[in-house]
């Protein structure tokens, strides 16, 4: 019964659900309620959320419960996170949100196929697994997580293949942002079609 109802995406394994304010990338600042979907393939060595690579550790939950959770606070904006999320079925989870006139906003490293409807996607590419080629046509936002210099060559490849109106971000690891940022601004003043995206909400402490 519990199989049926991941596949059908009535259930999904939650590592955490909280309302907060986005932290990075192009709505920094801006409130919304996050699910931290559990299950990750890509298993990055420098990844700042390893508690939620194996989803045996985290309970099924209802859909349903978590889109009430929403409700109560308010929101009006819903990051979809990992993990990966696209390892599940979406689709249930974005029809009852667009019912609710909740934004939908996906943050994923694009290795699977896209379910759900969403009016942003956020896409990480990471060296270790390549996204699907047809993702990057419909990604808003390209963030490219930078751990060392030969991370630009790899963000520059990805940005020739997302479209024209795709923002494009780059981000320091978080464990080496002291060393990278310097280099980070420095690229970014002399490739301006980039920008910064800032961990914002670590530096302020909140989730």
């Amino acid at each position: 019964m519990k199989k049926l109802l991941l596949e059908q995406g009535k259930v999904i394994p939650l590592m955490e659900e909280f309302y907060s304010i986005q932290g990075e990338g192009f709505y920094s600042g801006k409130a919304a309620y996050f699910i931290r979907v559990a299950g990750c393939d890509i298993k990055c060595k420098w990844c700042d959320t390893k508690k939620s690579w194996n989803p045996k550790n985290y309970p099924l939950k209802s859909v349903d419960d978590i889109i009430g959770n929403i409700i109560v606070c308010n929101a009006k904006t819903v990051v979809v996170t990992g993990g990966e999320p696209l390892l599940y079925n979406l689709d249930y989870l974005c029809f009852e949100l667009k019912k609710r006139n909740i934004k939908t906003f996906l943050e994923t490293s694009g290795v699977h196929k896209i379910t759900g409807k969403w009016d942003w996607i956020c896409l990480s590419p990471k060296k270790n697994k390549k996204p699907l080629k047809n993702i990057f046509q419909k990604a808003d936002e390209l963030k490219i997580i930078i751990f060392d210099k030969t991370d630009l060559d790899w963000a520059e490849k990805n940005a020739e293949l997302v479209n024209k109106n795709c923002k494009l971000f780059l981000q320091a690891e978080w464990s080496k942002r002291k060393q990278i940022i310097p280099v980070i601004i420095d690229y970014i003043l002399k490739n301006p079609k980039w920008r910064i995206s800032l961990q914002s909400h670590k530096y302020i402490g909140i989730p």
